[in-house]
């Protein structure tokens, strides 16, 4: 008669080594092997390689480039966000976000405005154009995005959240958490 697992799910749920022990959570399973922890890596490379690059032409025709995506991005899903949270997100300096959001606000696709309570703080919001830009850079990943995920199913888009979350630092866990819906200003 065959050892009862011991842990929660039976192996026909997972892929394992047929003589692993499971005495630590994820000891002996086949995924975690150095070899498939770098296919993972691969297959993020080129998910996020085909997943930008229409959007990359459309910004390349504007004389932009992913950080004024992530800007446009980031602006359209908290509005009204000041620059000091901006930078948390993006994880970038100061500098380099001025370089990124100069010529946003400049051609007319991020606004500015002071704090309410604070005159000092800078708010970001996108305008009509960044909007609709914004949309429009979004739309170019959707489909990709609904394709992919319709293929997997709802079991796998879950597990696929779940390896996704883990790989977030804990100064991005609040930000995907709850994001608001997109307003125009």
């Amino acid at each position: 008669m065959p050892n009862a697992p011991t842990q929660p799910y039976p192996a026909s749920k997972r892929e394992t080594l047929p003589s692993a022990t499971h005495a630590t959570p994820g000891a002996g399973l086949l995924f975690l092997r150095e070899d498939e922890l770098r296919a993972a890596q691969d297959m993020l490379f080129f998910a996020l390689r085909d997943l930008n690059g229409p959007a990359d032409t459309i910004l390349a025709e504007l004389k932009f480039g992913r950080a004024h995506h992530r800007c446009l991005h980031w602006i359209g899903r908290k509005p009204g966000l000041n620059v000091g949270e901006l930078l948390s997100i993006l994880g970038i300096t100061k500098q380099s976000l001025t370089r990124v959001l100069g010529p946003l606000i400049h051609d007319g696709y991020v606004a500015q405005t002071p704090g309410v309570k604070d005159r000092r703080q800078r708010l970001l919001t996108l305008t009509e154009k960044g909007a609709t830009l914004e949309r429009q850079l979004f739309e170019t990943q959707r489909e990709k995005l609904l394709t992919a995920y319709r293929d997997a199913g709802g079991p796998a888009v879950e597990g696929f959240k779940r390896v996704m979350r883990g790989l977030i630092g804990p100064g991005g866990q609040a930000y995907i958490e709850t994001p608001k819906p997109a307003r125009v200003t």
